[in-house]
């Protein structure tokens, strides 16, 4: 499984030693978008959701997931967030989302950048399902990671 750093020489899944690793400044910044119908992003920019604050209750529940991440998925180490920024932003026909997660840490913070993404989308989905059940999430993906040995990553295409 050479490469693939979750797994051990027979192919186990484990969590990797990351105590042997300097602590140093780590950024992530992860994208997705809600797609919806025209009129859900009226009813969303009117603020006449019947749940109420749809971006405000989203952006609140991304940060709340970027902390709860090592929680969701299995492998991935506790850390100390030092701050998490999610924005949302209307568009025609979806709902843009971004993430920036920072750390002084042993190991990154995609998966929490990622998990503030996706878990945004989910509230807004939530909050506009009953007009829009079509409504979906689409295109998570990371777009900068920086920090530890690596470096800085960037997207080519974003």
């Amino acid at each position: 499984m050479s490469g693939l750093t979750h797994f051990d020489e027979q192919g186990q899944a484990h969590m990797v030693d990351v105590a042997g690793k300097a602590a140093t400044h780590r950024v992530a910044v992860a994208r997705g978008r809600i797609e919806m119908l025209p009129a859900t992003l009226a009813i969303i920019q009117s603020g006449t959701v019947k749940k109420g604050d749809v971006l405000g209750i989203a952006r609140i529940a991304g940060i709340q997931a970027a902390k709860k991440t090592s929680d969701l998925i299995p492998l991935c180490h506790p850390i100390a967030l030092h701050g998490v920024s999610v924005t949302l932003t209307l568009g025609e026909e979806s709902v843009a989302i971004e993430a920036e997660v920072r750390t002084a840490d042993r190991t990154g913070v995609e998966m929490e950048a990622l998990t503030a993404v996706a878990t945004a989308g989910l509230a807004v989905i939530d909050m506009v399902k009953a007009v829009d059940p079509a409504a979906s999430i689409e295109g998570v993906r990371v777009l900068v990671k920086e920090g530890g040995k690596t470096g800085r990553w960037e997207r080519s295409e974003q």
